[in-house]
C-alpha cells in the first residue's frame, strides 16, 4: 500500500469556545485546510511549526516520541485542535514537528472520527458500517 493523504480542516478549538461565549467573532476563529498524511502507525496527530503558528495553538507540554528509526525525540505538544474530515470531527492535541515537516493524522483522531484507510483506493473514508455518524467503542 502506498501513502494515503486526506484533505482536512484544522481549527483552533480554544477559538471555538471563545466564539461560543461571544468573546471573539465566528470569523476570527483560526482555521485552515491542509492535505495531511494519514499514518495509522502514529498514535497522535502531528502538525508542523508553520501550521502551529497560523492556528496559534497553545503550548501544553513537552513529550517524547519514539521515531521509526528508534530515536527518541522531544516535541512540544499543542492543542486542542479540531480536525474535520467529511462528516466527522475529532478534537485532540498534536505534536509540533520542526519547520515545514509533513503533518500526520494518527490513529487516535482516526479512531475518534471512525474513519478507515481503504487499501484498494488508497484513501481515507468514513466507516461504511456507520456512514452518517461516528461510532466509538466504550469498552
Amino acid at each position: 500500500m502506498g501513502l494515503v493523504y486526506a484533505d482536512v480542516e484544522l481549527i483552533n478549538a480554544e477559538d471555538i469556545g471563545l466564539a461560543r461565549r461571544n468573546i471573539i467573532a465566528d470569523e476570527d476563529v483560526k482555521r485552515m485546510n491542509i492535505n495531511i498524511l494519514v499514518d495509522s502507525g502514529a498514535y497522535m496527530m502531528a502538525v508542523n511549526d508553520t501550521i502551529q503558528e497560523q492556528l496559534n495553538l497553545p503550548f501544553i507540554e513537552k513529550r517524547k516520541a519514539q521515531m521509526a528509526s528508534g530515536d527518541v525525540v522531544e516535541y512540544d505538544v499543542v492543542g486542542p485542535v479540531m480536525v474535520k474530515f467529511a462528516n466527522r470531527t475529532a478534537t485532540c492535541n498534536a505534536f509540533v514537528l520542526p519547520g515545514d515537516s509533513e503533518p500526520l493524522l494518527g490513529a487516535i483522531p482516526m479512531e475518534e472520527m471512525d474513519v478507515l484507510i481503504h487499501p484498494q483506493r488508497q484513501e481515507l473514508i468514513v466507516n461504511p458500517d456507520h456512514p452518517n455518524y461516528a461510532q466509538l467503542k466504550m469498552k
